[in-house]
């Protein structure tokens, strides 16, 4: 699993066999897991986190919406 990059102790990441769907990032932290897709950015999937905590992470894949997808294209594209 190709870890995007860290930030406010969230771990942004995607799993290997997920290349047959759309652009998306996984993120973890103290046990909870969310998943947003990127275009356009959308949670689909919440376990655990908090509303505020939910909010940092669209402002941080906001930030970095870039990044995710060039690491997305990089990986699958092999």
């Amino acid at each position: 699993m190709p870890v995007i990059f860290t930030e406010d102790g969230f771990r942004f990441f995607f799993y290997s066999n997920e290349g047959h769907e759309p652009i998306h990032v996984h993120i973890e932290k103290s046990g909870c897991v969310a998943k947003f897709w990127i275009k356009p950015i959308k949670l689909a999937k919440n376990e655990g986190f908090k509303s505020k905590e939910l909010k940092r992470i669209i402002e941080i894949i906001f930030e970095n919406q870039l990044a995710i997808e060039d690491k997305w294209n990089e990986h699958f594209s092999k």
